[in-house]
């Protein structure tokens, strides 16, 4: 068989779509450390009283209350006093050992979600890029 131009045209044009195809990037393999920021929240814990605050309070409430006033009077001021200061000591007691945690909850590219938490807040907005590199979050 006598090969032509036209024979050596097509078969050095297959030969270039081919070797192009085979050198084309493969599409992009999932990535299991890759996901987006799907939300972000402020999650605040009340604190809870020992009591100790309380008993602090009441002493200090009791004190002050029986400046006030004298005979009868003394007595229900340094009562009244007493109990304010009960609270007042739980309240701040448990304003002390309040907290606040920040959410950054992540759709990974495999559909699961997971979330990170930070002890103060992050700049980390819904629809961030991110890969997870030694367990920490890191845009794209």
């Amino acid at each position: 068989m006598k090969l032509t131009r036209c024979h050596l045209s097509a078969a050095i044009t297959t030969a270039i779509f081919v070797g192009a195809i085979a050198l084309a990037p493969a599409a992009d393999a999932a990535c299991d450390n890759c996901g987006t920021v799907v939300e972000t929240k402020t999650v605040k814990k009340q604190g809870e009283g020992s009591g100790a605050g309380a008993v602090v309070g009441g002493v200090l409430g009791g004190v002050l209350g029986h400046q006030i006033g004298s005979g009868r009077g003394n007595t229900a001021a340094t009562v009244v006093g007493a109990g304010a200061g009960a609270y007042a000591g739980h309240q701040v007691e448990k304003n002390q050992k309040s907290s606040t945690n920040y959410q950054v909850i992540v759709k990974m590219e495999d559909g699961k979600s997971r979330t990170f938490n930070f002890s103060k807040e992050t700049s980390y907005r819904s629809g961030d890029k991110i890969k997870v590199v030694d367990g920490k979050l890191v845009k794209q």
